[in-house]
């Protein structure tokens, strides 16, 4: 498997070549590739569908643990800030904290730093974060976000196929991470992570295909760029 430092300064490096070659070519960096975000149940395939998905786009998957490595290091906080162009840099504080203020949490540096670098993650574009409520930091209007559901029964045999060998096992993991999920996303954002209105996208893999979803994840996908590139022309 390969290690979280190894996927971390892999696409560190892939947004530095990116913005190198922009400088090259002397003109401002261009329109990065949307963001996406996958919010998933556990046992609703969620996670294969976020790799797959991630391979079909040319995106690289950052799963919780990478996430929360790159948060919690101050070392990788520098290196994606200095990533970005001097205007965005000195807003960014400010959308961050406009995020969470009047949220019911105990405002740690860990939640500043998460806010700062899924708004960073936004304008560099090109990956996949699963999870942490990214949508909920981002907004209807940046990035593309998705939620994988599916039936307690199905996701308990998919546990029992793929990890666990019980149905009690599987059982108790799912309750235990919709538990989890659920006050995470209530204690940090005052959402509902059952809100379909939060997500662009909402699937129920019960009856549908991995690679079906991911055709159909790419087709919205690409019509919300085109929507949106449409309403910003519209507004000039």
């Amino acid at each position: 498997m390969t290690s979280i430092n190894a996927i971390i300064n892999r696409q560190f490096l892939r947004w530095e070549l990116e913005r190198k070659e922009a400088q090259e070519r002397q003109h401002e960096r261009p329109q990065p590739a949307p963001i996406v975000t996958i919010s998933r149940q556990t046992g609703s395939r969620g996670s294969y569908f976020g790799s797959r998905l991630a391979q079909r786009l040319n995106y690289q998957r950052l799963h919780r643990q990478v996430i929360d490595e790159i948060c919690e290091s101050s070392g990788y906080r520098k290196r994606i800030i200095e990533s970005l162009d001097e205007k965005f840099r000195s807003e960014i504080e400010n959308i961050a904290d406009s995020i969470f203020t009047g949220q019911s949490v105990d405002y740690s540096d860990y939640i500043r730093h998460l806010g700062h670098v899924i708004l960073s993650m936004s304008r560099l574009g090109g990956v996949i974060v699963m999870g942490r409520g990214a949508n909920f930091i981002l907004g209807p209007k940046n990035g593309f976000h998705i939620r994988v559901v599916c039936p307690r029964e199905k996701r308990i045999e998919n546990l029992i196929k793929y990890t666990y060998n019980t149905n009690n096992e599987a059982s108790t993991e799912i309750d235990s991470s919709d538990s989890d999920r659920k006050h995470f996303i209530k204690n940090l954002y005052g959402s509902d992570i059952d809100d379909s209105c939060s997500y662009d996208l909402v699937m129920n893999s019960a009856l549908i295909d991995v690679e079906e979803m991911v055709e159909i994840a790419q087709a919205a996908i690409q019509a919300k760029v085109n929507k949106l590139a449409w309403l910003d022309h519209d507004l000039v």
